[in-house]
This record gives C-alpha cells, structure tokens and sequence, in this order.
C-alpha cells in the first residue's frame, strides 16, 4: 500500500513539474508582412512593375494616406513568456515606391531604431466650473420646482 502511494505522488510530482515547465515554454507569433532579402533582390528598381512587387512581396500591409504610389510592408515577430509582456524579436519595414506608370522607383527597408519620446503628463485645461462632490450632490436640489400654477390660471 504505502509503495503504491510513493508511485503516486512521485507520478503526479513528475507531472506536474512537467506541466509547470511546458508553460514557460515562449510562445511566438508573426504580424504583418515580413519581407525577406531575396523577395526584395527580385525586383529591380526602374523596370519591375506593381504586379511584379505584388507576386514578389504580396498585398502591402497599407498604402500612403496620400499617395498610392507608396506601398508598406510592415512585419513583426514577438515572443511572449508565460503572463509577461510580449517582447520584439524582429521587425521589418520596406518602402516601395511607384511613378504614375506603375513602375517601381525605389525598394527601400526603413531602418527601425525608434528614438524615445519623453512622454509629458500635463493636462489641458477644459473650460466650465470646478464642482466639488457635495455640489454635485446637492445640486440638482431645488432646480426642478414644481411649474407656477397662477400663470395659467388652472389650479
């Protein structure tokens, strides 16, 4: 009896340590569009055309507000450990760029080192009054009267 018991509790022990590590284990995902080296060598600047970059590369991943000769490619790779946040493995951004006759003029990857903005925590002031709790409350006490009968004459 008592060795079925140590092979029961070494069994879920062993399981359990087992399960605790697979949750540790990272788990990763891709977004967008990650444009290899060789898709971009494909293409030749001044002679390839949109259907060229769009068998090439795919879809972009948006266009230029302005501008529909301007195509991005956007594509990030994150990994993410257990609850923690997810952190940036890879990431990619390649610019192409179309006269008006559809050809491409230039294949660009955009170089990703972002420049940290201070963030600012100032507010802006709103117009109207400042209400405390208790006159807001009590401020509604005494707005709604009952409507002055003697004006209408009805009683």
């Amino acid at each position: 009896m008592k060795r079925l018991n140590f092979v029961s509790i070494l069994f879920f022990s062993l399981s359990t340590v087992a399960l605790s590590l697979n949750a540790c284990t990272p788990t990763q995902a891709t977004r967008g569009n990650i444009v290899e080296d060789f898709r971009m060598a494909e293409l030749t600047p001044g002679v390839s055309t949109r259907t060229n970059v769009l068998k090439s590369l795919g879809s972009p991943t948006t266009k230029a507000p302005f501008d529909d000769n301007v195509w991005y490619y956007i594509g990030q790779k994150t990994e993410k450990k257990g609850v923690f946040d997810h952190k940036v493995i890879d990431e990619k951004i390649v610019v192409a760029t179309f006269d008006d006759e559809g050809i491409l003029q230039d294949l660009n990857h955009i170089d990703n080192e972002r420049t940290d903005i201070p963030k600012i925590r100032r507010k802006t002031k709103t117009g109207g009054n400042e209400v405390t709790v208790i006159e807001q409350l009590l401020g509604n006490v005494g707005k709604f009267n009952a409507p002055d009968v003697s004006a209408t004459g009805e009683r």
